[in-house]
């Protein structure tokens, strides 16, 4: 017997980079990998902001370092609201916690630091698409480092944690339950598999939680249902 592997999914990507030749290098990055296809290229935050909603892209892989910085920011808080379909990734050369947070409120799924490797781009670029929140190492430790529970035992946060919440009256059973399942860490196709539905379904209950809650990304969807916001 043979099995015969479906193929990934092509994900549609756009790039805003100011810096010509690290644009040039991200644009290549996408055109020669499998399941990726370039769909936009800017060098001004302010320019994808009007354009990016009329191509429809599946990612933006967004700089937010240098004088366009807070300019990349806004595409992200402008967008976000109005197009939750839409994941994005902040590369920055920075990791301190400051810009971690601004740009994890201002709606970015994804922080990876310039130094990652295409491979590692390439990854945290599907895992946002599939519902996921790619971090660098270093990021992804002072983020949880954030979630520290400061209760009677002192014990740190970690995705077991999830039970501690409580289900939001504004949202249905369904929708609850997936929350629960957002806030353990799990990714789209791994909720799907849990429920015995699809990842389509998954994404359209996630657009309706977003709806809902009135919030942007992952990160404020659980604070809300940690009763953190």
């Amino acid at each position: 017997m043979t099995f015969k592997l479906c193929p990934l999914a092509t994900i549609a990507v756009t790039v805003v980079e100011e810096n010509d030749a690290l644009r040039a290098a991200a644009e290549e990055m996408i055109r020669s990998a499998q399941g990726y296809e370039l769909n936009g290229s800017f060098g001004d935050a302010e320019e994808a902001t009007i354009l990016i909603p009329f191509m429809k892209p599946d990612v933006v892989l967004l700089n937010i370092d240098g004088v366009n910085g807070h300019a990349g920011l806004e595409c992200i808080r402008n967008l976000r609201p109005f197009h939750p379909e839409i994941a994005f990734i902040v590369c920055t050369a920075q990791d301190d916690d400051e810009k971690i947070f601004e740009a994890l409120c201002a709606g970015a799924g994804g922080y990876m630091l310039r130094r990652s490797s295409p491979a590692e781009l390439l990854r945290a670029i599907r895992e946002v698409h599939e519902g996921g929140a790619p971090m660098s190492g270093g990021v992804a430790r002072k983020v949880v480092s954030v979630f520290q529970v400061n209760d009677s035992g002192g014990e740190g946060w970690n995705p077991l944690h999830a039970r501690r919440g409580k289900s939001l009256p504004s949202l249905s059973n369904r929708e609850n339950e997936i929350l629960q399942h957002l806030a353990a860490g799990l990714l789209y196709k791994e909720i799907a598999a849990q429920l015995f539905i699809s990842p389509e379904t998954v994404r359209k209950h996630v657009y309706h939680i977003y709806e809902k809650l009135q919030v942007g990304n992952r990160v404020e969807a659980i604070n809300k249902f940690f009763r953190r916001s």
